[in-house]
């Protein structure tokens, strides 16, 4: 009896041992990986107190293939070769003086079948943007979260307004209805910023859902629902910068984790200094490793640290919430050489993946250097392997050009002129067109909730080359004023709060004007789903004259002709101009009508309205 005591007493005293040694381990990132990656030697940041005094081996077969130890001794990077590995659990032993004094488990999962060849988003689809905290509020109990410093304050345009994942998911049957293929959601990481964490831009934890929007698995389930309906789910991914309260920057690995000047330096926001030939040194370093702002400090991609702990985070997500793309904030503000690196270790990894980066420039070529396999890139020899970019030179035009008389670069020139400069990209499809997005003015507000605008707009960006992106509310006329803060542009949408006076996701309830938009966007996006020759069709633009604009969209035997009339009148068009695209065709179907439409001598457009005609 005192013998089985004396036994239950020792194993106790181990178990306890073994607990208390385990629990000096904060942090392990990444929380887990998979056997059979393209990445298979993986680096694991042990973190803990002191923990870099301790010996680390493993208990399988599995090489070790290098032990980081940095100034700061709480941490400790391990990486492993798994190339020959099989999925189950590893076993890390941590040793001092010869001995074992704790064990910590780390599990290689079995990868989803197939998983490398996933299929990214691309020109057959139609992308929603919505910041997840302003969409719709589906569990209010998450609104204010112990320990995260924003509470909800739904009467503040900068605080927390307790929108979430699963309000999101509640309305995935809306944005099918609507149309949409691809959900792109402002980040949703941990952001503990005080005072200004809605947008989520300033994270402080990349390895968990932040508790106000739902948690991992609530993120996995999204993009599940999402893939029940054929629609795709598009991460916002920031590689530049992390926020203040991160617990890696409030205890650095190292002092060059993040670049530092001592301590903070604002960015000049000139990412022209990145390719400039002539740019002074200091110039460019204060654009590519001065900090967004004080509350971001600039993450340091030429730190191998730093890198590869953010391409296996990258991975991590894509594998374990199923995505469908990347969508990669302030992309051209990383350091140039660590972001290319970082894009084509994803892309290696999913080689039918797509990644959007945010390059918000005004010329063309500068947007254009960007893009993998750019030649203007190549000039420098450098290459992004970046598939996607925006085009804000596009998104400059829209904003004036529907309200303007057609000059010789003034109305319909801005997108005949816009679409002149392609030769200089290497992929036109895989651009991302826009009529406003979360950072810029609303374009209903731009145009005062004109319809006819929308309609011009919405048409232009349907059916030109590249992947269209809607921003949320744009569909029933939503409005904001850049001009009173960025709050103004990220208004709640009406009907996701409960109480709200009036729900714009019901048609029922929608005023007439909300109906008018949301009618117009639904018939657009739902006919663009099948239109192949809007997808990857050839594209032939005519000078505009008039201030009216034709080009059109030719596949094999399907084609296009978009006409878009922006003027106050009217307009006849002598259709022989057009000959060489209409060829034999003598009659078609206008797509927003309904109507035939008979292409002989000269077709008759109303005032401020867009033509979809599709050929016989």
């Amino acid at each position: 009896m005192i013998k089985t005591i004396k036994n239950l007493f020792l194993l106790a005293c181990f178990c306890l041992l073994g607990f208390s040694g385990n629990a000096q381990l904060k942090k392990v990132e990444p929380p887990y990986w998979w056997a059979g990656m393209e990445k298979s030697e993986i680096q694991i940041l042990f973190y803990g107190k002191d923990i870099a005094d301790y010996k680390v081996s493993l208990q399988e077969d599995v090489p070790i293939t290098g032990i980081r130890k940095t100034e700061n001794p709480n941490y400790l990077f391990v990486s492993i070769e798994t190339a020959q590995a099989s999925a189950g659990i590893l076993h890390f032993d941590f040793s001092k003086k010869g001995k074992v004094k704790f064990t910590r488990d780390y599990e290689l999962k079995e990868r989803t079948a197939d998983s490398k060849n996933r299929e990214g988003y691309d020109s057959s689809d139609v992308m929603y943007l919505l910041m997840p905290d302003r969409f719709a509020n589906g569990n209010p109990d998450n609104d204010s979260v112990d320990g995260l410093t924003d509470t909800y304050n739904r009467e503040k345009n900068g605080g927390r307004h307790g929108g979430d994942i699963k309000g999101i998911v509640d309305h995935l049957d809306y944005l099918e209805e609507l149309g949409v293929t691809t959900l792109w959601s402002t980040p949703l990481l941990e952001d503990n910023d005080p005072g200004y964490s809605y947008h989520t831009y300033a994270q402080s934890d990349v390895y968990k859902i932040d508790p106000r929007y739902g948690s991992n698995e609530d993120y996995k389930n999204l993009a599940s629902e999402l893939h029940k309906r054929d629609m795709k789910l598009v991460m916002d991914y920031v590689t530049n910068h992390w926020g203040a309260e991160h617990w890696m920057v409030k205890d650095l690995p190292t002092y060059d984790f993040i670049n530092q000047f001592p301590g903070y330096a604002q960015s000049n926001y000139r990412m022209e200094t990145q390719f400039d030939p002539h740019a002074a040194h200091r110039d460019h370093h204060y654009c590519a490793d001065g900090w967004f702002v004080k509350t971001m400090p600039d993450l340091n991609q030429k730190n191998p640290l730093v890198l590869n702990y953010l391409i296996q985070n990258a991975i991590w997500w894509i594998e374990y919430a199923d995505l469908d793309g990347l969508r990669v904030d302030t992309y051209s503000y990383n350091d140039k050489e660590g972001i290319s690196k970082w894009t084509k270790a994803i892309m290696d990894e999913y080689p039918n993946f797509n990644i959007v980066g945010e390059v918000w420039l005004h010329d063309q070529a500068q947007i254009a250097y960007w893009q993998k396999d750019s030649k203007i890139g190549a000039i420098q020899n450098y290459n992004t392997y970046l598939p996607s970019v925006m085009d804000f030179t596009l998104h400059d035009g829209l904003t004036s050009m529907f309200s303007e008389k057609g000059g010789w670069d003034t109305g319909m020139k801005k997108a005949y002129n816009n679409f002149v400069n392609d030769f200089l990209y290497p992929d036109t499809n895989n651009l991302l067109v826009f009529l406003e997005n979360h950072d810029t003015g609303r374009f209903n507000e731009i145009y005062d909730q004109d319809i006819n605008a929308y309609k011009l707009g919405l048409t232009l960006i349907a059916t030109t080359r590249g992947i269209p992106q809607l921003y949320y509310g744009s569909e029933i006329g939503m409005r904001g004023d850049k001009a009173k803060g960025d709050g103004d542009i990220r208004r709640d949408f009406p009907g996701g709060w409960e109480g709200d006076a009036l729900n714009a996701f019901k048609a029922s309830v929608r005023t007439e004007q909300q109906n008018q938009f949301y009618d117009f966007t639904q018939k657009l996006l739902n006919w663009r789903k099948s239109a192949k020759a809007i997808h990857s069709g050839i594209l032939t633009q005519y000078i505009p004259e008039n201030n009216v604009y034709v080009f059109f969209r030719s596949l094999n035997d399907a084609q296009v002709m978009v006409v878009l009339n922006n003027n106050d009148e009217v307009q006849t068009l002598d259709l022989s101009r057009f000959s060489e695209s209409i060829k034999s065709s003598t009659a078609g179907v206008e797509v927003l009508s309904g109507k035939q439409i008979a292409l002989k001598q000269t077709l008759t457009v109303p005032a401020k309205t867009p033509m979809i005609i599709e050929l016989n």
